[in-house]
């Protein structure tokens, strides 16, 4: 199973258009996930024949409604990842949010999916592998490339990717073996 992983869009509809075009066509993703900042800028990817599965940003309006979830445990191929903006608990998270170090410590999930830095990033910490795809914006203060991540659910691994958006270059890639006492 083949996911495509954005956030930090910040209304670059040109950069969701173009990595939308590029996961969907040429990678064969079978879902895209946003991760919050801007929770709207992906209502274009409706337009494509692709499940979508979004996350608002800590600063933003729907962050503070509770019909919509802030944070998300989902299953792909057997791995439980967690979806959140941060990678940490936030003053604005709701009091029913779960919290990320709780759901690490306990060994909810063998994935952390996470935005709001913008710094693209794959780490293995304690036996969990945390990915930040980075940002969309055509300029970030912080240095980094606009860039998107990959990510391949086999049954005994996961092989992720984080990609440059324009020159398709490969910033960071890791196999990630699942372990025996992972829940």
């Amino acid at each position: 199973m083949r996911i495509g992983a954005i956030g930090d869009t910040h209304g670059n509809l040109e950069y969701v258009r173009i990595v939308a075009d590029l996961l969907v066509k040429n990678e064969k993703v079978e879902e895209i996930i946003h991760l919050g900042d801007d929770y709207h800028d992906v209502d274009l990817i409706e337009e494509y024949d692709i499940k979508l599965t979004r996350i608002p940003g800590v600063f933003e309006d729907l962050y503070k409604n509770p019909a919509t979830p802030n944070r998300l445990i989902k299953v792909y191929n057997g791995w439980k990842i967690l979806l959140t903006h941060s990678q940490t608990s936030h003053e604005y998270d709701l009091p029913d949010d779960p919290k990320p170090e709780e759901v690490v410590a306990n060994r909810e999930v063998q994935v952390v999916l996470y935005a709001h830095t913008h710094i693209p990033k794959i780490e293995e910490k304690d036996k969990i592998l945390w990915i930040n795809p980075g940002h969309l914006k055509k300029e970030d203060k912080k240095g980094h490339p606009a860039s998107y991540g990959l990510l391949d659910f086999e049954r005994e691994k996961i092989n992720a990717r984080i990609v440059d958006l324009l020159n398709h270059n490969v910033l960071f890639a890791h196999e990630f073996r699942k372990y025996l006492k992972n829940k």
